[in-house]
């Protein structure tokens, strides 16, 4: 880089001199960045509006189109304290007869009241041999039978509570002593026949632990596993729970019946009314924004600001500057305009139906308010009549509601075939070109592509900018160093004539 001299002979401003020389060629390099600005924030748009429109159309219409999706029912109790019914997707329509017959058990043997040979309350470390009429237990066994199988359990000299209670949770079991009320408490970690259990052995060990039930001679409480048993629509099923899961149904029995009950599954009219409720609240809120984008008010006159002009405002006269130009990027753009016209044809366009009829959301009680009635940047979204959330339809009768509940295949047909319509022409629009990504309703290459050729436009001016300022430096140096000497040669010719 040559040396530059500012003004030490001439006392001129040079460098105000030569950026006001170059302004034009800064004013271009200006230009050129604050076109980038806008084209950078035009991606952003773009980029944030094609991920609401790809999650519409990956997750919404992609199940709307599918008839599966709509397959919502319920069922109802006739008497609700005996059972509770979970309806699955496959459950049939119809009415069935229910009798629950027996409840599930969990097996559980709650102990007599513990006594030591001292009298002193027992705990978890007391030693077996220390309970009342134990002193000889060193060597006897206790067996546990589970499900058939059987293990034994050795008293040793030092063996404690803790110790039997250790062993009996190994082998499947809950077992607690309760030091309050001095007991031990066993029982099956799962309910059922299958999952019951027996303690037996050394009946001095028994006695000692107050295990001993009735039947052997004992004080001890034993409630044993059974299975729950139902009767549905003439069948036995049997269950090691009191939940069954029969033909799409999970019933859970609840309480025995004395006389067979009733359990109705029919058609969830609110589930699919619901399902087709928030399909429209998606629409209407993109819907909704690809129009305010596309009526934006005309940023005309704003343009992205330069850091000098930045320098001259506060951070919200910043903020407020760019957010008008940011609002109105995707103003009367062809490409949105596109989409967002395709979208309401398909919406107004009806659906040919398996009859040969062709249907209409009017038919449903769906339609926009009109252009006079709607409120602004909200012409183009859909209402339900009846919907009660809804206050500008809430009074209208609930045509939709009323056609799932008479006819829900009809509506399920409809609303399968108007997604169907709108997801194949997404996808259509979508689909990747050389000028754009699949999946992307903008031309993003050819964004980028303009993009990168703005950088190599304002690198190449910032290069012209340098030399042209390297020139004038380079005259502008000439100049100081004549006048350096001139100025020299004058001081000398003053000091040999004596001035």
């Amino acid at each position: 880089m040559p040396i530059r001299l500012s003004g030490l002979s001439s006392g001129l401003d040079t460098e105000s001199i030569i950026a006001e020389l170059v302004k034009a060629k800064s004013e271009k390099k200006n230009t050129l960045v604050k076109e980038q600005t806008k084209l950078e924030w035009k991606q952003e748009a773009w980029k944030e509006l094609n991920t609401k429109v790809y999650s519409f159309y990956s997750k919404t219409l992609s199940n709307m189109r599918l008839s599966s999706d709509y397959i919502k029912r319920t069922t109802k109790v006739s008497d609700p304290n005996a059972a509770s019914v979970i309806t699955g997707a496959t459950a049939v329509k119809g009415t069935q007869t229910l009798d629950i017959k027996e409840m599930a058990n969990t097996a559980y043997l709650t102990g007599g009241k513990i006594e030591t040979e001292d009298g002193e309350a027992a705990t978890s470390s007391t030693k077996l041999t220390d309970l009342k009429g134990a002193t000889s237990l060193a060597g006897k066994k206790l067996s546990l039978t589970i499900g058939g199988e059987t293990k034994e359990f050795t008293v040793e000299a030092g063996t404690t509570i803790a110790d039997l209670t250790k062993w009996l949770g190994e082998e499947g079991l809950n077992a607690n002593f309760d030091e309050k009320n001095q007991r031990l408490f066993i029982s099956a970690k799962e309910s059922g026949a299958a999952a019951d259990f027996t303690i037996s052995g050394d009946s001095d060990a028994l006695a000692a632990l107050k295990l001993q039930t009735s039947d052997q001679g004992g004080e001890a409480v034993k409630i044993d596993g059974t299975d729950a048993r139902i009767i549905l629509n003439g069948a036995e099923f049997t269950s090691s729970s009191n939940t069954f899961e029969i033909n799409g149904l999970t019933i859970t029995a609840m309480a025995k019946t004395a006389n067979p009950i009733t359990i109705t599954t029919d058609d969830d009219v609110d589930g699919i009314y619901d399902m087709i409720k928030n399909f429209f609240t998606e629409y209407n809120t993109l819907i909704n924004e690809m129009d305010s984008l596309y009526n934006a008010d005309s940023s005309k006159g704003y343009e992205p600001l330069t850091d000098e002009e930045k320098d001259a405002m506060s951070d919200s006269e910043i903020e407020k500057w760019e957010q008008k130009i940011k609002d109105s990027l995707l103003r009367r753009d062809s490409t949105l305009g596109t989409v967002a016209t395709a979208m309401k044809q398909i919406m107004l366009q009806g659906v040919e139906m398996s009859d040969g009829s062709k249907m209409y959301l009017s038919q449903f009680g769906i339609g926009t308010l009109g252009y006079f009635n709607a409120a602004d940047g909200e012409k183009n979204a859909y209402h339900i009549d009846g919907d009660p959330d809804d206050s500008s339809t809430s009074a209208n009768g609930d045509k939709l509601k009323t056609a799932i509940a008479n006819n829900p295949e009809q509506v399920i047909e409809f609303f399968v075939g108007l997604s169907r319509n709108l997801y194949e022409k997404l996808g259509d629009m979508m689909k990747g070109t050389e000028y754009s990504s699949a999946f992307t309703l903008y031309d993003d290459k050819a964004m980028k592509t303009e993009y990168d050729g703005y950088k190599e436009k304002i690198s190449k001016q910032e290069e012209l900018i340098a030399t042209y300022e390297d020139r004038y430096y380079a005259k502008f140096t000439r100049m100081e160093t004549a006048l350096a000497k001139l100025q020299s040669k004058e001081s000398a010719l003053s000091g040999l004539f004596g001035y």
